[in-house]
């Protein structure tokens, strides 16, 4: 049996359900909204490179290198993606990651409260001992809403990837580790009334 299988993870007005092709024409909606795929710090498709773009994350979901998601808004709309990645099931570790969502709902609550569902589910039911986040050093905004979760830089990896313009990333490693998770979920309850009330 494999550590991580499909689930579908529900919330507060966000739900969080195994990427098909069947959100496809949601997500070109989402990447179309203010040209969001056109920010180089992030790997967001191009409206007609969403349909590639799913069909890569299954095909990982099927060699057990990923758990793809669509985040659904409270009227059923997928708004954006965000994915289990490097699955190290024999040591617990998993990293959650090619996360976006259509700019209109950035700063919702929508990305707390996708967050806080996978890593309830990571460290409660999987029982992970540390889940990990990664982005691009320039790219400020998703510095600090990962900040803004609790985790912890571990570090820089200098020289990480190679950009799709012929540039390198440098990219900032973060964490949360079980022992922490406790404090962090009381936060992100925190955070995730300021939206609600």
């Amino acid at each position: 049996m494999a550590w991580i299988e499909l689930v579908t993870l529900r919330g507060a007005g966000v739900t969080l359900e195994p990427l098909s092709h069947a959100h496809h024409d949601d997500l070109v909606a989402a990447v179309s909204e203010g040209e969001a795929w056109r920010q180089w710090t992030s790997s967001i498709p191009a409206p007609e490179g969403v349909g590639t773009e799913i069909g890569r994350r299954l095909a990982l979901r099927e060699r057990g290198a990923m758990l793809p998601f669509a985040v659904l808004d409270a009227g059923g709309r997928a708004v954006g993606m965000t994915s289990f990645m490097d699955i190290d099931a024999e040591n617990r570790r998993v990293e959650i990651g090619y996360t976006f969502y259509r700019p209109s709902v950035r700063r919702s609550g929508i990305n707390t409260e996708a967050k806080r569902l996978l890593l309830t589910h990571a460290f409660e039911d999987l029982d992970a001992i540390a889940v990990e986040f990664r982005t691009h050093y320039l790219n400020q905004a998703s510095r600090r809403a990962i900040e803004r979760l609790g985790a912890k830089l571990d570090g820089v990896l200098r020289n990480h990837r190679l950009g799709p313009e012929g540039t390198i990333r440098d990219s900032c490693s973060y964490s949360i580790i079980a022992s922490e998770w406790p404090t962090v979920k009381v936060h992100l309850a925190h955070l995730q009334d300021r939206y609600t009330t």
